[in-house]
């Protein structure tokens, strides 16, 4: 079931200030974008990440979830100002297909015990060449599937929380079955909102932007609205009036609000959105949804990263 939407102040958007997301022009959608790049074996994430950068001539490009280099698969890319969304990326659930070998003979029976053993809450020690503290951390698989079993080859989905290990997963597998096992293979099929059908390669992003001279539709399949890429954020809208402020780094105040998402909680990240759609501002909601609703004064978000440049809507003066 969709959530719905609670009106708070119904209004309307003055159509000369601002533009439809949609609606941008491809200069703009290329430096407020988001696209998601199938990563070839060999580079590493921030090497493609700059390929992008130089392709598309854009002053800034970030990936959200390094990849290894011998890892293919889901990399979403921020292009200019969409990178400060990266943050809320990195939360993301992740999906793995991963191709495991068994160094011993095994029989399916056991190793569906033990694979059962590695769904929920598992401990996990980064590997040794990992760029983080090594430290024992807790990670969540939410789904663990054998998909296939070919010999001493396993193919596994994977379903888990950001920053779990899957090499790590597949040793520990193997260590469990006394066998002992090693990830052989691993593509990225799934990054939050993202999947490998949303997925494009470096040659499909240069062959659309030669394209783009003639005809601009393969080049925006790929390159998406920043609203696009923030569909899963609880939303509110605010009014015209609203905006200037908040590009200066205003909290958004109660009085502003026209209209928001009925499922946000207290303390919870959101969008802060124009009547147009546009990608104001995020930040964090100081209450819920009805409490929003009803609020008659005061701050009702935190806000903590600005999208929109000021000037775009006019100031207003107070009534």
């Amino acid at each position: 079931m969709k959530d719905s939407t609670i009106t708070k102040k119904k209004a309307e958007t003055d159509k000369q200030y601002g533009i439809y997301p949609e609606k941008r022009s491809l200069k703009e959608l290329i430096n407020t974008g988001v696209l998601v790049l199938n990563k070839p074996q060999g580079p590493t994430s921030h090497q493609v990440s700059d390929y992008v950068k130089k392709i598309l001539d854009v002053n800034k490009a970030g990936h959200s979830g390094t990849l290894d280099p011998n890892v293919t698969g889901v990399l979403p890319i921020a292009l200019g100002r969409a990178t400060k969304i990266l943050e809320y990326f990195f939360r993301f659930r992740k999906e793995y297909i991963a191709l495991m070998y068994v160094h011993k003979d095994f029989t399916k029976e056991d190793l569906e015990k033990v694979v059962q053993k590695f769904r929920g809450k598992i401990k996990q020690m980064p590997p040794l060449k990992s760029a983080v503290k090594r430290v024992e951390r807790i990670r969540e698989v939410y789904n663990l599937e054998i998909l296939e079993i070919e010999n001493r080859y396993v193919l596994l989905k994977i379903e888990c929380e950001s920053g779990t290990y899957i090499r790590t997963l597949c040793h520990g597998i193997g260590k469990e079955l006394k066998t002992g096992a090693h990830m052989s293979q691993l593509v990225r099929t799934k990054s939050g909102p993202f999947t490998d059908k949303d997925w494009y390669s470096l040659h499909d992003l240069k062959d659309a932007l030669e394209f783009a001279k003639e005809d601009e539709t393969e080049i925006r399949k790929i390159i998406h609205t920043v609203e696009k890429a923030i569909e899963f954020m609880p939303k509110i809208y605010v009014l015209d009036s609203t905006i200037d402020p908040l590009c200066h780094g205003s909290d958004l105040y109660s009085g502003g609000i026209s209209k928001l998402d009925s499922n946000i909680q207290e303390n919870q990240d959101v969008a802060i959105l124009s009547l147009k759609g546009e990608l104001v501002a995020t930040g964090k909601s100081l209450f819920s949804s009805e409490d929003i609703k009803n609020q008659v004064s005061g701050t009702s978000v935190k806000t903590n990263k600005v999208f929109m440049d000021p000037g775009t809507y006019p100031k207003y003066e107070k009534d």
